[in-house]
């Protein structure tokens, strides 16, 4: 069972809640939504209506046009505007919407593991640090009790039982702390945690589902299982998903609903999970576990879709806002579910089945990019660009015979330069708000993709590494990836952040197969290594070194 998450939580300054809609019940009413950008900016630019538009003209009775009060005649030519250049991203660029630099502190520069399995975050400034190679948490190494040092060398010999990615490079100690991140925040049932702290403790699909495939690309399949069964104890009898669960298995710990590209991200990573195993009966074996997620979820995705002759009803994606309009953030998801299904059903001795579902899923492709080219942007017909334009492309969805659509390409490549943020990293789209925050999970998103182009021979590793460079460069003290990062490259909100781990964790996997790695030369920490994960251990340069957008 998971550790009660009251048992080990550190108090923390409350943000202060969205006011521009009203709290879900049950909702913690002090912070934005976890494990996912929050919604505070106005109303007016929360969710754009479609594309760009302008006013029909001026309102008329039958002597003319209505004369207003100079007042309100400025109101309506702010609203004009905003709502004019919403779609562009850059309505939140103008006064009143403009935001300062946001200062959001760190409420957790790590986890640790008790010998018995009890998870703490740490927090910030905290005069500890971890036996090496593992989350045991000391005061002093040299008075680590027996029962520390028994779970310290356990976790040694877990890292070694698989791969560290990035071996040899500069990025290696971010693999090592990255892996033993993902594994403090997978529990006992298979559930894994967004983060540590309160407001985190839940299981998102999404977030299980990339920590699920780091696993199993770093050479820990039955972990990887292990999540995915959880996954599929935890999902609908429809296929469909809710937004988060408790770590329990429970159920959802609110009443936000359905989020349909939980369906999607759960099925892309069990089918890429079931690739990673190599030897057939072990395969066989393994998907027949999963036949019922499998099957699940490939019929709730057919339905959603029309058998892929139609975009799935608006859904809340990963934004985590409710929505009236189709994005592609629900779609992109779907269509690498579909694309990614087949490996599954055939593990499942289904032939027949996984070419129909490889023919829906062509259809699917082209309905996409038929709709949302040629801008690609976050809703359909509009231009606001946001983190899902990376879902089209590799490693996310094979790169096409004839090559990645040149419209993907453009969006993708011009994103970053409305995305960044003073602090080097991404913000999650265009039209996000401009309060100077970088968001980890964008930008390791971005590297993920950029490694994927690299791997696919459309581009070459420096932008995949420029990425991991600034994510490695911001961690905490702790060595922990953060989930935001502010103007003066200062981490913020928590850490570690799960989906952000796994990212880098599956960037450097795709660049070790690029590039090749230095397997030989791995190194699993041993007692006698001086550890790095004190205040005065892992050297981050906090200033704004990053992608120059």
């Amino acid at each position: 069972m998971p550790a009660n998450p009251a048992d080990a939580s550190t108090a923390r300054t409350p943000e202060p809640r969205d006011v521009t809609r009203p709290a879900a019940p049950g909702e913690d009413t002090d912070r934005p939504e976890p494990c996912g950008p929050s919604t505070s900016q106005p109303a007016a630019v929360l969710e754009p209506d479609g594309p760009d538009r302008t006013p029909d003209g001026p309102a008329r009775t039958p002597d003319g046009p209505v004369r207003r009060p100079p007042r309100a005649a400025a109101a309506v030519i702010v609203l004009v505007v905003v709502l004019s250049l919403t779609g562009t991203g850059r309505a939140l660029d103008l006064w009143p919407f403009s935001t300062p630099d946001a200062d959001v502190p760190l409420s957790s520069a790590g986890i640790s593991v008790a010998p018995d399995g009890t998870r703490t975050p740490v927090p910030p400034g905290a005069d500890v640090q971890f036996l090496p190679g593992s989350r045991v948490a000391v005061l002093d190494p040299d008075d680590a009790t027996p029962e520390q040092l028994d779970a310290a060398q356990e976790s040694r010999d877990w890292l070694a039982s698989g791969t560290v990615p990035g071996t040899g490079t500069r990025y290696e100690d971010m693999a090592v702390s990255a892996l033993l991140d993902i594994r403090a925040l997978t529990l006992d049932d298979g559930a894994v945690v967004a983060g540590w702290s309160p407001n985190w403790r839940y299981a998102w699909p999404r977030d299980n589902a990339f920590v699920a495939l780091a696993l199993a690309r770093t050479g820990h399949v039955d972990e990887a299982l292990r999540v995915l069964d959880f996954l599929q104890r935890v999902q609908a009898p429809d296929g469909s998903f809710q937004a988060r669960y408790l770590p329990d298995g429970s159920g959802p710990p609110d009443d936000r609903g359905v989020q349909t590209d939980a369906t999607g991200w759960t099925l892309w990573a069990a089918a890429s999970v079931l690739a990673e195993i190599d030897d057939p009966t072990d395969r066989r074996a393994a998907a027949l576990d999963l036949q019922p997620l499998v099957d699940r979820s490939v019929e709730h995705v057919l339905a959603l879709t029309d058998d892929g002759t139609r975009l799935p009803p608006p859904s809340p994606d990963y934004w985590e806002v409710r929505t009236s309009q189709q994005t592609l953030g629900t779609s992109a998801p779907l269509l690498m579910a579909l694309t990614a299904a087949p490996v599954a059903l055939q593990a499942l001795d289904s032939p027949a089945r996984a070419e129909e579902v490889a023919a829906v899923a062509q259809t699917f492709d082209t309905l996409v990019h038929e709709e949302f080219s040629p801008g690609y942007g976050r809703f359909l017909g509009g231009s606001s660009v946001d983190t899902a334009v990376a879902f089209l492309l590799p490693p996310f969805l094979p790169a096409p015979a004839d090559g990645v659509p040149r419209g993907v390409l453009d969006a993708w490549a011009a994103a970053p330069a409305q995305m960044g943020r003073p602090g080097g990293g991404l913000a999650p789209g265009t039209s996000w708000k401009r309060d100077g925050i970088s968001w980890t999970p964008t930008t390791s998103v971005f590297a993920l993709a950029s490694a994927g182009l690299a791997s696919a021979g459309i581009d070459d590793v420096d932008g995949a590494e420029r990425w991991l460079s600034w994510l490695d460069d911001h961690r905490t003290t702790l060595g922990s990836i953060p989930e935001k990062v502010l103007a003066d490259g200062a981490p913020a909100q928590l850490a570690p952040l799960g989906w952000s781990s796994a990212n880098v964790l599956l960037a450097l996997v795709l660049l070790d197969e690029t590039t090749g790695s230095d397997e030989e030369g791995a190194t699993v920490p041993d007692e006698s290594d001086e550890s790095d994960q004190g205040d005065e251990g892992h050297e981050r340069d906090e200033g704004d070194e990053g992608h120059e957008g």
